[in-house]
């Protein structure tokens, strides 16, 4: 099996999927603070609070005081921490004169931007890129990790930029630079996390799933 076709695999057996789920740009980066370390319904709830409080912007969040804030996003989980990350970013995404200055820079210097905020890791500045500013980056997660080992096409063990840079040189290499590949890469992680979720979870439902013929671990 190849990268490629285990795409093909999943993207025949669950159809398009249109993810990430958001209204907006600024909520899906909002998205992607909050759902460290935490299932995505509860993020939901944390967002939809901030709705009601009519404090979704950048603006309202970075000026909020941080235990009004924590309160608000309470269902996310780690809302004190998550509070003061969320606040980082929003003071830096504002520093840089918002979402419209921030899409005119080179896809290097966003990424490179987004790591530079503190509680911004790898994944989080990915999913924001590929999400929020449709920049062609493949999204690692721990469900990618899951999937992907259990296949033996990673160990499992690589370091986040060596499994990003796998799965960008060889999809890249099938397809067309621009949209296409953004559209790719939104639909392929999307389905990574349907398929982990729902057939390759922790302890596997080998029987239901499309790849179980070629996985070596499957039962």
């Amino acid at each position: 099996m190849t990268f490629l076709s285990v795409y093909r695999a999943l993207s025949k057996q669950y159809g398009p999927q249109h993810w990430w789920p958001g209204d907006t740009p600024f909520e899906v980066m909002v998205g992607a603070v909050l759902t460290q370390n935490t299932a995505w319904s509860n993020v939901e709830k944390a967002i939809t609070s901030l709705k009601q409080a009519k404090s979704l912007t950048a603006k309202k969040i970075a000026a909020m005081p941080a235990p009004t804030l924590a309160e608000l996003i309470r269902s996310a989980g780690y809302f004190n921490v998550k509070a003061k990350r969320l606040q980082n970013f929003c003071n830096w995404f504002l520093q840089q004169g918002g979402e419209s200055a921030l899409r005119q820079w080179d896809d290097a210097s966003l990424r490179h931007g987004l790591l530079s905020v503190n509680g911004v890791g790898h994944e989080t500045a990915d999913d924001m890129m590929l999400y929020a500013f449709e920049r062609p980056v493949f999204v690692i997660d721990a469900y990618t990790r899951r999937l992907f080992s259990r296949l033996e096409l990673v160990t499992g063990e690589e370091g986040y930029e060596v499994l990003r840079h796998s799965f960008e040189t060889e999809l890249s290499k099938k397809i067309i630079p621009g949209d296409e590949q953004v559209t790719l890469y939104n639909e392929y992680h999307a389905l990574i996390v349907i398929h982990a979720k729902d057939v390759c979870r922790k302890k596997p439902r080998c029987s239901e799933c499309c790849l179980r013929r070629q996985c070596p671990a499957a039962e």
